[in-house]
């Protein structure tokens, strides 16, 4: 049997994990999950016969090398920052590895290595990187085979709550990793339009966005990636004058979610003293100017023009902003107090299903004639478990390694799936697993 050792068996793995045990018996397959949390690992596995579950320490130098020595490829999924130590392992030990997070400078610079120990480091190949990559370039393939130029791509994707289970004013709740959310876009936003380079500040993300239209799903806001411009190089459109990368939320939600960004609930870079002692309200009132005349509410008004039953007070109000039941973290930054709050209350309930929206917006001159295509993407969960993120994630990477131990995929080197020896296999699995993007002329 060909070993295949899963390394995190956590929210994005589930469907990964099923893929690989449902087609044990045929691809002669046994899977590994090793985890932190044997327990965790083990629902997983859920006693399948071509499976087991593991205690994984990756700290632990003499289990992980074991582990590794003992596989025909690994799956990474644990944080992003703990592939490195994985992969050069992999590397020295001449194991392939996939991942679905984005080629960090660390993975980046095993390449030559890997190429001279003949192993393949296949990275972002989940949904967003991954998907997304794949199905871009599929359109931009074939628009430069049929002899058209590319004049603008725009691509946003989102992960969001199914809209039947958005009852809450925000109309959203966690999906993916929340930590994420409350940093999302710390920096500068870069894209290109109309041939300029265009740059937008943290402070300004929120106030400038894009109103979107999704097939049946409705209308949405986009707001910038943090970088556009690294896709030039990778999809191979260099000379593009339009190119913007962008995440996907309900209307009013980013008017709302500015309001923490302007007061600095989002801010990382500092602790705040004694805060396993203070309040929801105590929190928030502490990057408000004093007052002994005005209330914590009314203070907040005044400094964002609200009025107490708009709908942005409303947003924060629900949250629980103003209670004064304790937070509870110690040596804790503003965005780790302001995850806490949000982890009550954006929490996805047992029955609750998720939604995978994805966009890409294409402009091209074709014989002559100016065209636009929308390729478009929806995906919906069946349960807080088995949720469309998890689906979307999973399936690519589980693909991927299928294909690389069928030898389907020979490459070496650390590599994105942005090649049709890649791209195009897997989309037709995709696809044939309902994942299946819309392409409508505009």
């Amino acid at each position: 049997m060909r070993n295949i050792l899963v390394i995190g068996a956590g929210r994005s793995a589930v469907t990964l994990i099923k893929y690989l045990l449902d087609n044990s018996n045929e691809h002669n397959w046994f899977v590994t999950v090793a985890d932190f949390s044997e327990n965790l690992a083990k629902q997983a596995v859920h006693g399948h016969i071509n499976g087991s579950a593991i205690f994984f320490d990756v700290m632990d130098d003499n289990q992980r090398v074991s582990e590794i020595s003992n596989a025909d490829i690994v799956i990474s999924m644990l944080p992003a920052s703990m592939h490195v130590t994985v992969a050069k392992d992999c590397v020295r030990l001449k194991k392939n590895l996939v991942t679905a997070s984005y080629v960090s400078d660390d993975i980046a610079e095993l390449d030559n290595s890997a190429k001279k120990s003949g192993v393949l480091l296949l990275n972002e190949i989940g949904v967003d990187p991954g998907i997304d990559h794949m199905s871009a370039m599929a359109v931009i393939d074939n628009i430069k085979d049929n002899g058209g130029v590319l004049t603008s791509f725009k691509s946003f994707c989102g992960g969001l709550i199914h809209p039947d289970y958005d009852d809450n004013p925000w109309k959203y709740k966690f999906t993916w990793n929340p930590r994420n959310v409350v940093l999302a876009g710390q920096g500068i936003a870069r894209y290109i339009e109309q041939g300029s380079h265009k740059y937008l500040p943290y402070n300004n993300l929120f106030e400038r966005t894009d109103i979107i239209s999704v097939l049946d799903a409705g209308e949405f806001e986009g707001y910038a990636n943090r970088d556009s411009l690294i896709y030039k190089k990778a999809y191979g459109i260099d000379n593009i004058p339009n190119l913007y990368r962008g995440t996907l939320r309900k209307l009013g939600y980013s008017k709302a979610w500015n309001v923490f960004v302007q007061l600095g609930l989002t801010n990382d870079s500092f602790k705040i003293k004694a805060s396993e002692t203070i309040s929801n309200r105590e929190f928030i009132n502490m990057f408000l100017p004093y007052s002994n005349v005005y209330s914590v509410e009314e203070k907040l008004c005044k400094q964002f023009n609200l009025k107490l039953d708009s709908a942005i007070f409303t947003k924060i109000e629900w949250l629980g902003m103003f209670d004064d039941s304790v937070i509870g973290i110690k040596d804790a930054s503003p965005a780790q107090l302001l995850e806490a709050i949000l982890a009550k209350k954006w929490i996805l309930d047992a029955e609750d299903k998720d939604m995978l929206v994805m966009q890409h917006q294409f402009k091209f001159s074709l014989g002559g004639k100016n065209k636009a295509l929308n390729s478009s993407l929806l995906v919906f969960g069946e349960d807080s478990r088995n949720t469309a993120m998890a689906k979307t994630v999973g399936l690519p990477v589980a693909i991927a390694t299928k294909l690389i131990l069928n030898g389907d995929i020979i490459s070496k080197g650390v590599r994105i799936p942005i090649s049709k020896d890649i791209y195009i296999p897997v989309l037709r699995e995709l696809k044939e697993n309902g994942i299946a993007f819309v392409e409508e002329l505009v």
